[in-house]
């Protein structure tokens, strides 16, 4: 009998393994990949999700891996350039970009160094239930043998197509139409800052990752058959007209690995928590990757979760299931700003008048810079702009 059980071990299910884990609990973490492994990714972690791999101890081991800190900031949109840095969490200023085959490997060992059980190659086939439909635990197949194990929780942070969701049956409380069609590729000896560029129906966005500039290009979703009948060419397109600096940077310039791609991008929320069960991550909360929020929000998400159900996890189901409904409650309040915004930003529309004369006030501003990149990173809400002198400045335009 576990005290939990993780379905999934990349950024939500890791971390949530690891804290639960530390906290004394005996978690088995589950996953149908081998670890070290690449996903699709746009990489980045913001400041808050830097700052939680600080209190967990891992920072520095991803700093280890040679993945640079990403220092400056470069934001683009009609004639305005920001230049800057977010004021940070904690202490924190700088993001970090790593390859997903190297921070995952971070988290897995992390949650296995803090005595979780791990399975990689693991599929669940099945929820177990008792007779009141409370979850118990889950059966699967690993390595060819199926397999029943129980506990208090099942987790399930197995992304975007989460089995455990799908078995559970876990309603949505929002869904939103997919808005864009997004592909990435990684390029040697290309410097760059963490740099976005904005044009209407078109979003671009290089970031230095480990020993490469990732290039990442957006489009409007209803291209994404046009784009992929010649994908590698719509990408290069699209830099070259919405970022034609950086596509000059590009020049000469070998590209590494194959382009890689996807049509995609959910946006929904799902019901957090039930009897017996809780999604993080992905699995219960997705939205388009053009803010590159995940990895932060599955973070948060970790944190939250352990925070609410570390103490009642060993005692009475019903005290479990009100700190579960305390969590859903944190997280719902947490996120859903974080992802009307980022669907504002995935129309791709043209700037408005206004939101042009604020930018233009901003870049004038290096405090109010930092409280828009801060926006970016999804510490602060647009309410953090309002400032007096962002008023003045508008005043005297």
């Amino acid at each position: 009998m576990f005290d939990a059980i993780v379905v999934g071990a990349r950024c939500a299910g890791s971390p949530t393994a690891m804290l639960l884990a530390r906290a004394g609990h005996r978690v088995l973490l589950l996953d149908r990949a081998a670890f070290p492994s690449d996903t699709l990714s746009t990489h980045l972690i913001h400041q808050p999700g830097v700052a939680a791999l600080d209190r967990w101890g891992l920072l520095d081991k991803l700093r280890d891996t040679g993945c640079p800190p990403l220092e400056k900031a470069v934001y683009e949109v009609a004639d305005v350039r920001l230049e800057g840095c977010s004021r940070g969490v904690d202490g924190h200023r700088a993001a970090y970009s790593p390859r997903r085959h190297i921070l995952d490997a971070i988290l897995v060992d992390a949650a296995v160094a803090a005595g979780a059980e791990l399975r990689q190659n693991c599929r669940i086939t099945g929820l177990l239930r008792d007779e009141d439909g409370r979850v118990t635990g889950v059966s699967g197949v690993h390595q060819g043998r199926r397999f029943t194990e129980r506990a208090r929780l099942v987790i399930g942070a197995d992304g975007m197509r989460s089995s455990v969701a799908r078995l559970i049956k876990a309603p949505y409380t929002a869904t939103d139409p997919k808005l864009t069609c997004a592909y990435y590729s990684y390029w040697a000896d290309v410097p760059a800052d963490l740099e976005l560029y904005e044009q209407p129906g078109s979003w671009v966005a290089a970031v230095p990752t480990h020993d490469a500039t990732l290039v990442l290009t957006y489009f409007p979703q209803q291209c994404f058959r046009q784009v992929r009948a010649d994908a590698s060419r719509a990408h290069l397109d699209r830099v070259k007209d919405t970022a034609p600096q950086l596509f000059e940077r590009l020049r000469g310039k070998k590209r590494l690995e194959r382009l890689r791609g996807t049509g995609d991008q959910r946006n929904f929320i799902r019901q957090a928590t039930g009897p017996g069960w809780a999604l993080v991550g992905d699995a219960g909360h997705h939205k388009d990757s053009i803010t590159a929020r995940g990895i932060s929000d599955a973070f948060f998400q970790a944190e939250a979760l352990v925070r609410n159900i570390a103490e009642p996890l060993t005692e009475d189901p019903d005290l479990l299931d009100k700190a579960l409904r305390r969590y859903a409650r944190e997280r719902d309040g947490a996120l859903t700003p974080g992802y009307e915004s980022t669907l504002t930003v995935a129309r791709l529309e043209p700037p408005h008048a206004e939101r042009l004369a604020v930018l233009r006030a901003v870049q004038s501003d290096p405090e109010l810079t930092s409280i828009y990149f801060d926006m970016v990173a999804g510490i602060a809400g647009p309410s953090a702009l309002l400032t007096p002198r962002l008023y003045e400045l508008l005043t005297v335009q």
